[in-house]
C-alpha cells in the first residue's frame, strides 16, 4: 500500500463532499451551458450519421482535434441543403455534456456551408426586408405574354447560359426575333451592369418579354443576382422579366423578384417562348375544325336553300292566288252585308210594330182634349167675368178711402216735423212747423197760436 493511503483516507474523512458520477456529469454539463453562450464554430464534418429518428451524429474537427455533435430533426429541417461528410461547415452550436456518457459534445442549432455564412445571412436579411416591404407580392408581378414578338436576353455574352437560351429558343420558335442586352453576371460591377441592360431595354422597348439568366455557381458566384439594385430593377422593368440563374436548388433575390422564376435559363427560355410546334399543331387543329364547321354551315345552308326553293312561287302565280281569293273576299262581304242589312230591316220592322201597339188613341184623345178645352174656356170666361165685378167694386170702394178725393173736396192733411200726420192740435207746439198738404199742391206753416 503506498505510503500516503492513509492520510488520504483521513482526508475524505474529514468532511469532503463525495459526489456521484451523475451529479458530477450534470454539473460540469450545468458549467459548460451557463459558461459559454450558443457560439459559432468551423471545422470538416466527418462519420455523419443519421439516425432513424432524423436526428444527425456526426464529429467537427480540424487539423488537431474534433468534437462530437449532435444536430436534433427539428433543426435539420431548417437546412435547405445536406451535409455531407469532409464538408468544411461553420454551426451554431450549444457547448454541453451528454451525461449518461460524460461525452462533451456540440448541441448543433444552425449549420452552415464555411466561407458563405456570411453572405448566406445578408442573402436571408435582404429577402425578408424585401418581401416585408412588399416587392415580392404576386399580385404587382406581370402575367408572361403567351405571344411575345419579340424576346430580350439580359446576360453575359461568353455565358454558357446565352447558347442555351438562344438554342431552346430557335428550336422553340426560330420566328421570334431575340435582342441581346449583354451586362456582366459575375463580379463586383455585374450589379450595376445588369441594371443599365434592364433600363435600356426598357427604353428600347423592343420585346415583350426579358430573360435575366446565368449558369450555376456557388452564393459567392451568383452574389449580383442577390444584389438589392437587381431586385428593384427587376419590380421597376415596365416589361416581364423571367429570371433563371445557376441549377434548381440555386434560389436568388432576382428569382423572388420576378414576374416568373425558371429553375435553369434552359427552361426560362422554355417559359417565355410559345412552342411553335404547339402553335403549329393548334393552327393545324382550329383550321382543321373551321372547315369541318363551315361544310356543316354550307351542307345546312343548301337544305335551306332547297327548301326555300320549293316554297318559292312565280309573282303572276301569286298574283292570281291573290286575285282568286280577294274575289272571293268580296263575295263573302257582299252576302254578310246583304245579310246584315235584311237582319235590320226585320228588326226596325219589330220595333215598329212594338211601337204602334203601345201607341195610345190619339183620335179620342184629340176629341177629349177638345172638349177640355171648351170646357176650360167657359169656366175660365166666368171666372175673368166675376173677377172683373170684384175689381170694380173693390176699385169704387178704393176711390172713397183715397185721402187725395178728401182733400179734393176741400179738406187739408197736416204733417209734424217727423212726416206724421197730425190728429190732434194739443200736442203741438207754438213756433213748431207744420207741411199742409191740399189737394192740389201744399205748404209749411208755424204754429203762432193754440186753441
Amino acid at each position: 500500500m503506498p505510503a500516503n493511503a492513509e492520510p488520504a483516507r483521513e482526508s475524505a474523512s474529514q468532511g469532503d463532499a463525495v459526489l456521484t458520477v451523475s451529479a458530477l456529469n450534470r454539473s460540469v454539463r450545468d458549467l459548460l451551458e451557463h459558461r459559454f453562450p450558443p457560439i459559432w464554430v468551423a471545422g470538416e464534418v466527418s462519420n455523419l450519421t443519421l439516425a432513424r429518428s432524423g436526428h444527425a451524429y456526426f464529429s467537427l474537427k480540424d487539423a488537431q482535434a474534433q468534437v462530437r455533435c449532435v444536430m436534433f430533426r427539428h433543426r435539420g429541417q431548417l437546412l435547405d441543403w445536406t451535409p455531407r461528410d469532409g464538408m468544411q461547415v461553420e454551426v451554431r452550436a450549444l457547448v454541453t455534456l451528454y451525461e449518461p456518457r460524460g461525452d462533451f459534445q456540440l448541441n448543433v442549432e444552425f449549420m452552415r456551408r464555411a466561407g458563405l455564412g456570411a453572405l448566406y445571412e445578408a442573402f436571408v436579411r435582404l429577402r425578408d426586408r424585401l418581401a416585408a416591404e412588399g416587392l415580392f407580392a404576386e399580385e404587382i408581378k406581370q402575367a408572361i405574354p403567351a405571344f411575345p414578338r419579340a424576346i430580350g436576353v439580359v446576360t453575359s455574352l461568353g455565358a454558357a447560359a446565352l447558347h442555351d437560351v438562344l438554342t431552346t429558343l430557335a428550336r422553340r420558335n426560330p420566328s421570334i426575333p431575340v435582342v441581346v442586352f449583354p451586362a456582366a453576371v459575375q463580379g463586383d460591377g455585374a450589379p450595376a451592369e445588369i441594371v443599365a441592360a434592364l433600363g435600356r431595354a426598357a427604353r428600347r422597348a423592343e420585346c415583350d418579354v426579358l430573360i435575366l439568366c446565368r449558369g450555376g455557381g456557388s452564393i459567392e458566384d451568383l452574389r449580383s443576382f442577390n444584389d438589392e439594385r437587381v431586385a428593384r430593377a427587376i419590380r421597376a422593368c415596365p416589361i416581364p422579366v423571367v429570371v433563371g440563374v445557376g441549377h434548381e436548388t440555386d434560389v436568388t433575390i432576382a428569382d423572388f423578384a420576378a414576374d416568373r422564376r425558371a429553375p435553369t435559363p434552359t427552361a426560362a427560355a422554355e417559359l417565355a417562348s410559345p412552342p411553335r410546334a404547339e402553335l403549329l399543331a393548334r393552327i393545324a387543329a382550329d383550321v382543321a375544325r373551321l372547315r369541318r364547321r363551315f361544310a356543316r354551315d354550307l351542307e345546312t345552308r343548301m337544305q335551306l336553300l332547297d327548301h326555300l326553293s320549293r316554297r318559292l312561287v312565280h309573282p303572276g302565280r301569286r298574283l292570281q292566288t291573290q286575285a282568286a281569293m280577294l274575289a272571293q273576299l268580296r263575295a263573302r262581304l257582299a252576302q254578310a252585308t246583304e245579310r246584315a242589312i235584311e237582319r235590320k230591316q226585320w228588326r226596325v220592322a219589330r220595333l215598329t210594330e212594338r211601337a204602334r201597339r203601345s201607341l195610345p188613341p190619339v183620335a179620342a184623345l184629340a176629341e177629349r182634349v177638345d172638349a177640355l178645352g171648351q170646357r176650360l174656356r167657359g169656366t175660365t170666361s166666368g171666372r175673368i167675368a166675376h173677377a172683373e165685378a170684384r175689381l170694380r167694386q173693390a176699385t169704387g170702394g178704393l176711390g172713397q178711402l183715397d185721402p187725395k178725393a178728401v182733400l179734393g173736396r176741400g179738406y187739408a192733411m197736416a204733417l209734424d216735423a217727423h212726416g206724421r200726420v197730425v190728429r190732434d192740435g194739443a200736442g203741438l207746439r207754438v213756433g213748431e212747423r207744420l207741411e199742409l198738404t191740399f189737394g192740389r199742391g201744399g205748404a209749411g206753416v208755424r204754429v203762432e197760436d193754440k186753441a
